[in-house]
């Protein structure tokens, strides 16, 4: 028999398959949960505590998957491998996506870290090789901006970003500038304003207009 705290866990992570987090009552969540109202509180905290315990454990599904990912003797390809897993999970999960990579508010989900880690081992097997251009935690974190930058943009204007192609570019863009694999590339311009533009809108500081969107859009198919 399942406890109190998986059945709201399980009722939460149902919930999201059909709408964005805030979106989702936690009256909703205790009918679904068969549980009462306080019992959140008691296993939680708040909603807040719930929605980060729900975040990592959509970690735990996401790092599943990446420990699944082929391993290859040439780590620069399996670096590409690890980015389109990503996305892949990415627009397999939009809303939990969202709730994993734009937590609002404290706890926020700790298993990032563990994403960071994974992505770390990965590139030092590139600097062992002798291909990786720059220190391997400043390669991680920017390879893992740009991947979370490229799917939140596709998941928040499908229209616009939609389309593989535009991960593609900014996956190659990235993954070359660390690694040595190509030349300066004006996309990580692009992605860089991308990620910008992004964060404005998600935050309401800096709402984008739709040119805005649709500029970009072709700089990165370009």
């Amino acid at each position: 028999m399942t406890s109190a705290r998986e059945r709201i866990l399980e009722a939460t992570a149902e919930l999201l398959a059909g709408k964005d987090a805030p979106a989702i009552s936690t009256r909703a969540i205790c009918e679904r949960a068969k549980v009462g109202g306080p019992e959140i509180y008691r296993q939680f905290g708040d909603k807040q505590g719930l929605l980060a315990a729900v975040a990592d454990v959509g970690f735990e599904r996401f790092l599943a998957g990446k420990r699944r990912n082929p391993r290859t003797a040439d780590p620069v390809a399996d670096l590409r491998t690890a980015w389109d897993s990503h996305v892949t999970f990415a627009l397999a999960n939009p809303h939990l996506y969202r709730l994993m990579f734009t937590p609002t508010g404290d706890p926020k989900p700790q298993a990032v870290k563990e994403a960071q880690g994974l992505l770390l081992a990965a590139l030092r097997r590139c600097g062992d090789a002798g291909r990786l251009r720059m220190p391997a935690e400043l390669a991680g974190q920017s390879i893992l901006a740009a991947n979370v930058g490229v799917c939140l943009m596709m998941l928040s204007f499908p229209e616009q970003f939609g389309g593989l192609d535009i991960s593609t570019s900014v996956r190659d863009a990235v993954i070359g500038k660390v690694t040595g694999d190509q030349q300066e590339d004006t996309r990580i311009s692009a992605a860089t304003v991308l990620a910008r533009a992004l964060a404005g809108t998600l935050t309401g500081t800096a709402p984008v207009d739709s040119a805005t969107i649709d500029s970009l859009a072709r700089a990165l198919r370009s």
